[in-house]
């Protein structure tokens, strides 16, 4: 078993297909179709199941994702351990949710930049749960997300809470009647969502009258034309969004936590320490 052919494997898983995995790599896919099933005859299982239009991974094959991804991180990990460089270097990617609009972000990924130019920086956007997912299948180096995340494989590096807030359109007088009013929610898992869900059940008032969008922009935009509202941390409002009106939620819903954590079994690499450490100074001069 070489780690290129691990490599191709977990390509091919990520495109579900496996031409266009070879060509993301360069190859030639009858050398990509060889060296997968050498690598299925040398492990005695099907990793993929063929169909006319692409390959899905099979049990078995999912399982060995999550193996094939560790040895591809602790790889590159034991490359860099292995590097005498006295600054940061190499890739960083970090996972961000979709919600984490503020400028103490943008003033620590500018000094990043600045400092640390030999860095190679990746950033994903997502939902909580999939970059969570991402992080633990060794996908992502760190990630920012909201909400809990009930896993004994992550540490916290940073955290700060946010205010949540009704958002509504910008001339709604008060505050709408939550009986007769329409939402627009991100998908299931949101924590936002989620916190909705909970202070309407305390209000004997089930979420239906909703529409669910997976754009953060789209969402936004939707709260701005009128159609409908929605719970969002404060920090949403920059000045494109100034213009919403918000209004505070009862207490038990009021707050979201915003962390960027990493797995607690991955080597510390000079790239994500800095960067941890620049997070930590940019927002805590933000709430100062």
């Amino acid at each position: 078993m070489e780690l290129t052919d691990l490599k191709i494997f977990v390509k091919i898983a990520e495109e579900g297909n496996i031409s266009r995995a070879a060509e993301g790599l360069g190859y030639v896919q009858s050398n990509v179709t060889a060296r997968i099933k050498k690598l299925e005859a040398e492990l005695g299982v099907l990793l993929f199941n063929r169909q006319p239009h692409g390959v899905t991974l099979t049990e078995k094959g999912a399982l060995f994702r999550e193996y094939a991804y560790s040895i591809i991180r602790l790889s590159e990990e034991a490359v860099h351990a292995m590097e005498d460089a006295p600054y940061p270097s190499g890739s960083l990617s970090i996972g961000i949710v979709d919600t984490l609009h503020c400028g103490s972000f943008i003033r620590a990924l500018s000094d990043y930049q600045a400092k640390y130019p030999n860095v190679s920086l990746s950033f994903i956007t997502g939902s909580s749960p999939d970059l969570i997912s991402k992080l633990l299948n060794y996908q992502l180096d760190g990630a920012f997300v909201t909400g809990e995340f009930p896993s004994a494989k992550l540490v916290t590096e940073y955290s700060e809470q946010d205010e949540v807030r009704l958002l509504t359109t910008w001339n709604a007088p008060s505050l709408p009647d939550l009986s007769r009013t329409k939402w627009v929610v991100s998908p299931v898992g949101c924590p936002f969502r989620q916190a909705l869900e909970s202070w309407l059940r305390s209000e004997s008032i089930p979420l239906t009258n909703m529409i669910e969008v997976s754009s953060l922009d789209t969402l936004l935009s939707i709260v701005r034309s009128g159609l409908a509202s929605t719970l969002l941390p404060s920090s949403v409002l920059s000045e494109e969004y100034a213009d919403l009106n918000s209004f505070p939620v009862p207490e038990a819903f009021r707050h979201a936590t915003t962390s960027l954590v990493r797995r607690n079994d991955r080597f510390g690499s000079k790239a994500f320490s800095a960067f941890a450490e620049l997070v930590k100074v940019n927002f805590a001069q933000g709430t100062d």
